[in-house]
This record gives structure tokens, C-alpha cells and sequence, in this order.
């Protein structure tokens, strides 16, 4: 591991003020299990470097709580993921999100890693994270190696130049439930819809997020549930004791006199950004909802274009979300 300067901090404001002065070269530590496995293995490309300064915001209490609000709830972005597992508020309002959280990793990594963490984390793809691939796309050089080499993982929506996935189990889960994130900044903080809060590669080759180097997510707040609101989360993966998704949906409706009011859907592992699917979600509005599972689980596959290994992601995303609507139906 190479060196570097290392600052805790017991404010955002600290924490902010860090950033500021150290701009590119500066990290966000909190849990550490993906940054940490980075600086490691000296993950760096063409334009993507290794942090000179981390600054530990583990200190910073304000960043640590689950909140019961008028409108919602609200969680600040230190929070640790075994927190929101076990959280009697969380499962009760919000069983979506309860569910998503359950599956995350193992406990060792809930005890540490942190929502924001899980939210901003850096993707999985074997050649952003390997070193003879020094040419990457996503660490700023000119090849993305995922259409002629192994690409059973990768993206089938949205890939052009870059065939990541986003590998957040939480992002697809507060999408649904229509949340948004405070970020700090030294101007203030600014609060941002979650689905907004990410980017695909056409925006930003070398990050997933609009964070800029002055900023810090502080907290995600979601709306209280709709009347009548049910959710569900589903995540296929290949090792069932823990393991990244390779499919996972995460869908909220709220239903009244036998149909579909309001529906919000969303997939990981499908695209560089969580997925809303809001051609599924139009296909089962105003409709009964089991009369409207086959038209939306079709509609939620229209436009992917998978590449040579990965077309079964098609099938797998049909199939998780039509499970999904039958466990709410």
C-alpha cells in the first residue's frame, strides 16, 4: 500500500473542510472494506489514482442514527448496515428496504460498512479491479474489455463504452421507495432524488456519482409509506450465504380496490446506475395486478443488449421481478 496522509474528524463540517483543501487526492473513509481493498491492490489506470489523504469520518456522531420524522425517516450516511437490518422501524415501515439490507454481505461486513458506503461504493467488474488491465475505460484509458472478453457479470443496459454494474444492494431498494440524499458541501448541503444521485459512463468515465471533491453524502431521507403501500426485494446471486447480485429487484406499489395506484421498480445488476424500469411500472398502473405481472415483466427487458455470455440476465430480470409482483399479488 502506498502512503498517505490520515485525518479523523468529528463534524461534517471538518470533514467537508478536508475535502476542500485536498480536493482530487482526498478519500471518504468510513467502514473501509472497498476502499481499503482498492488502496491494497493499487487499483490505478491513466487518470484514476490512489488517494494521498483519507479522512476518517467514523468519529462524526451527527453521521450515525435512524430518525422517525413528520414525513419519513431519515438516516445519516455513517450509519452501519447491521443498524438498518435490525432496525424495528425500518422493518415495520419499510420492509423493502429491511429485506435488501438482510442480504447484504455477512455480518462482518454489516457491522463495519456503512450506508453510505454501500451507496458510493466503486464497481465490481474484474477489469476495473484487475491490474493487467491498465487500459480500462473506468481508470481513464481507452478499452473497455468486457464485449470480447468474459462478460457473464456485466451490463445489459446502458453499457456503450463502459459494461459496468452499479452493486449496491440498497440504491435499487431506496429508489423504489422514492428517497433522496443531503449533500454537504462548503456552500451548504443540497438534497438530490437517489436515482439522480448516480451516473452512467457518458457522463462521468471515472466515478458513479455527482459528488464532486468538495462533497460528502450526509444522509438519505424517505417519504412515509403511501397508503395501501406494499415492497418487496429479490436478489439473485450465485452464492447464497453472501455475494454480490447479479439480478436483484426491489419493487414498491401501493394498491387500493383491486388495482395498482402508484408502482415504483428498480434493478441492480443490470446497468452502470441503479434501473428504474418505468415501462414495468406504466404497464401496471390503473391495471389489477395480477392481470398486469406478464405485460410488465415484459416491458421491463425492452431495449437490453446483452453481450456474448450475459443474455441470460434477460430471462433472470423477468423472472425475479415477475416473483417478486406475485409475492405482493
Amino acid at each position: 500500500m502506498k502512503p498517505f496522509d490520515y485525518y479523523t474528524v468529528t463534524s461534517v463540517a471538518q470533514a467537508v473542510s478536508l475535502l476542500s483543501k485536498h480536493r482530487h487526492k482526498a478519500a471518504v473513509l468510513a467502514g473501509g472494506s472497498d476502499l481499503l481493498a482498492m488502496m491494497k491492490d493499487r487499483l490505478e489506470g491513466p487518470k484514476l489514482k490512489l488517494p494521498a489523504a483519507l479522512i476518517d469520518i467514523k468519529g462524526i456522531k451527527e453521521l450515525s442514527y435512524i430518525k422517525e420524522q413528520k414525513n419519513g425517516v431519515r438516516i445519516g450516511a455513517g450509519t452501519v448496515l447491521a443498524d438498518i437490518a435490525s432496525s424495528e422501524l425500518i422493518a415495520k415501515r419499510y420492509p423493502l428496504l429491511h429485506q435488501a439490507a438482510g442480504q447484504l454481505g455477512v455480518p462482518q461486513i454489516r457491522n463495519v460498512g456503512t450506508l453510505g458506503g454501500n451507496l458510493c461504493q466503486r464497481p465490481r467488474c474484474w477489469y476495473f479491479r484487475g491490474k493487467s488491465f491498465a487500459n480500462c475505460f473506468r481508470k481513464g484509458g481507452g478499452t473497455c474489455y468486457a464485449p470480447g472478453g468474459e462478460n457473464r457479470y456485466h451490463a445489459v443496459f446502458g453499457g456503450s463504452n463502459c459494461y459496468i454494474v452499479h452493486p449496491s444492494d440498497l440504491a435499487p431498494a431506496l429508489i423504489a421507495l422514492d428517497a433522496r440524499v443531503e449533500i454537504a458541501s462548503p456552500k451548504g448541503s443540497r438534497m438530490v432524488p437517489l436515482e439522480k444521485f448516480y451516473v452512467g459512463p457518458d457522463k462521468n468515465i471515472l466515478g458513479e456519482t455527482i459528488l464532486g471533491p468538495q462533497e460528502l453524502l450526509a444522509a438519505v431521507e424517505i417519504p412515509a409509506p403511501a397508503a395501501a403501500s406494499r415492497g418487496a426485494y429479490l436478489k439473485l446471486k450465485e452464492r447464497q450465504a453472501f455475494d454480490f447480485a447479479i439480478v436483484s429487484v426491489a419493487v414498491n406499489l401501493s394498491v387500493a380496490g383491486g388495482s395498482v395506484g402508484q408502482a415504483r421498480i428498480a434493478f441492480g445488476g443490470l446497468a452502470p446506475v441503479p434501473l428504474r424500469a418505468v415501462k414495468a411500472e406504466a404497464g401496471l398502473k390503473g391495471k389489477a395486478l395480477k392481470d398486469a405481472i406478464a405485460a410488465a415483466c415484459k416491458a421491463a427487458a425492452e431495449g437490453a443488449e446483452p453481450l456474448s455470455q450475459n443474455g441470460y440476465k434477460v430471462d433472470a430480470a423477468r423472472g425475479v421481478l415477475e416473483e417478486a409482483l406475485l409475492s405482493l399479488a
